[in-house]
């Protein structure tokens, strides 16, 4: 009778410890399986985003008008003088200004210092 409840007590002992080990690796697979997803939706996430715009000037003209509204405020660079920027900004929240990116921009020239020969 001794043998018989030493035997239970084992069998009962061993079942605990598998049931810990499947509730062991039951949480490590619910772990696994939230990185898994979480990795899954930033992958989406990126892939899905947009391209950004890499300057705000179009390099094609040399003059911008800049737009302030309610809704946004706008760049456009469409404009081929200041005197045909400043028509179309007559009237509005808007200015003109010299497009930085234009493609053949000349620079302005600078002050040349002349060195003395000793």
């Amino acid at each position: 009778m001794c043998s018989a409840r030493f035997a239970n007590d084992i069998a009962r002992a061993y079942l605990r410890s598998m049931l810990g080990s499947l509730i062991l690796i039951a949480a490590i697979m619910e772990v696994l399986m939230r990185i898994l997803a979480l990795a899954i939706l930033t992958i989406a996430a990126i892939l899905t985003a947009p391209p950004a715009r890499a300057q705000t000037y179009g390099g094609a003209f040399p003059v911008c008008l800049q737009t302030y509204g309610i809704g946004g405020n706008y760049i456009d660079c469409s404009y081929t003088s200041l005197a045909q920027c400043n028509a179309s900004a007559s009237g509005r929240a808007a200015q003109c200004v010299i497009n930085p990116y234009f493609a053949s921009a000349q620079v302005p020239g600078g002050y040349w210092r002349h060195r003395r020969a000793y």
